[in-house]
Parts: structure tokens; sequence; C-alpha cells
């Protein structure tokens, strides 16, 4: 079994009123120590991968809702358009990367190459078993230019993505984030978890490391995402961590606003 089968699930946070806590105080942290790395000589490309309605968008808002909108854009990465499929599958992302003081977000990636486009057969299988080498080198490329990439892929199980989706279909405001190609994508689950395990596998360098986050539960997913991103900041500022059991007890004793 792989790293994706072998992860942890049931790891939650129960209580809504400690969620909404812990959120407060990484938050503040995320948003001292955001300023400190747009100031800095960096780019920031924090990258986001996952089944279908694992929280990916929920993830990113916590991120960066209390950030300055002038120093980070999201990219919501769809199917390429022709002009994009006419040239090297990785040319469609070097106008969205970064400049210095500025925070990249994809939801989706170039790691479609190697999911979505292996499974679909959109790209031979030369093209998609060479794309790996392509992708290490596209990012070593971009960290040896001061770039701070931060991947994560979140995990959940087949359960609970067809909870969410029936969830989804039932809320008039959420019923458009369900198709009909995610359902069929369901019946393709093992095809693209044992592909997920090799993308991992083979594409987590010390440059660009993996953050596998169990997103069975979303307060945990969202929490879990923030502190990576936190930790990642001051290890790019060669600062220690504050020391987060400060943080928890002083929790025990502030008062909900």
């Amino acid at each position: 079994m792989g790293m994706l089968s072998d992860l942890d699930l049931t790891k939650q946070i129960k209580s809504k009123k400690l969620y909404y806590k812990l959120l407060k105080k990484y938050q503040y942290e995320l948003l001292e120590v955001q300023r400190r790395i747009i100031h800095g000589n960096f780019k920031v490309i924090l990258l986001f991968e996952g089944w279908d309605a694992a929280g990916k968008g929920g993830c990113i808002k916590r991120i960066t809702e209390v950030w300055d909108s002038r120093h980070f854009k999201v990219n919501a990465i769809s199917a390429p358009t022709p002009t994009e499929k006419a040239h090297h599958y990785l040319w469609r992302f070097w106008t969205h990367i970064p400049e210095q003081g500025q925070v990249a977000i994809f939801d989706r990636s170039w790691y479609g190459r190697v999911m979505v486009e292996r499974i679909e057969n959109f790209c031979t299988p030369d093209e998609w078993k060479r794309a790996f080498d392509e992708i290490n080198n596209f990012e070593k490329a971009l960290a040896d230019d001061n770039t701070i990439i931060i991947k994560f892929f979140l995990h959940l199980s087949k359960a609970e993505q067809k909870k969410r989706f029936e969830a989804r279909e039932k809320e008039p405001l959420k019923k458009w984030k369900i198709t009909k190609e995610d359902w069929r994508n369901r019946t393709k689950w093992n095809k693209y978890l044992k592909a997920a395990e090799e993308m991992i596998k083979k594409t987590n360098k010390k440059h660009a490391t993996w953050n596998i986050i169990s997103a069975e539960h979303k307060r945990y997913a969202r929490i879990h995402a923030i502190k990576t991103v936190i930790r990642r900041f001051y290890d790019a500022l060669g600062e220690p961590v504050p020391d987060m059991k400060v943080v928890l007890r002083e929790l025990e004793t502030e008062p909900m606003q």
C-alpha cells in the first residue's frame, strides 16, 4: 500500500469553537510572516492537487482571506485552450509564475500531465512518463530562482467524496460544483490513486516537497494547510517557527469574539 492509502483519515477538530480560535491564531501568524516574505527577495507558489471535492478551494480561501489581494493571485486551472495545446504543456504555466514579492496559487497545476491527461489518454505513455523529469527540472529552475514552492495533495476516502457530491447536488448554491464528469471520474478511482502515488513518489524533491493533507474532515485540513505554509515561510527566512504550544495555552483562556 502507498502513502495515500496508508494516510490516517480520522484526524479532525471536533469542536467548532476550537477550530475558529485556531483559525484566528494561525491566520494572524500567517499574515505576519507573509508580509516579511513579500518584502523579501522571494517568489511563492502554493500548489493544490487532490480529489474532486477534497476541499482545495476551502483551504485556499482560509489561507488568503486575511492577505492583501495586491500580493497574490489564484489560478484555477482547467482544460487547455487550442492555443495552449499547440505549445509544450508547461508553456501555459510560465505566464502565471510569480514575480518577486508575489504569491501564485494554483488550484490544479502542471501535474495534470501525469494525472488526468495520463488517465484519459490525452497524451501518449512516452509523453507522461518523461513528464516526471520535465516537472522536476521545471520546479528546480524555479527554486533556484528563489521561489518557495509549497505543494499540497488533499486526500479523502471514496465514501466521503460521494457524500460531498450528493450534498452539492442538493444545495442550489453549490450545485454548479458537481458535473457528470465528476461522477464519471469516480469510476476510475483506483487508476487515479495509482497515478497519484507514482506522481508523489517521483516528484517529491527537497526543493519542492509534497505535503499530504488528510482532508476527510475539512476543519483539520484547513488548519493543517495554514500551519504548513507558516512553517515553510519561516524555513525560508531561516528562523524557527514560533512555539505553537504557547499559542495553544493562550487559546485555553482567550474568549471567543
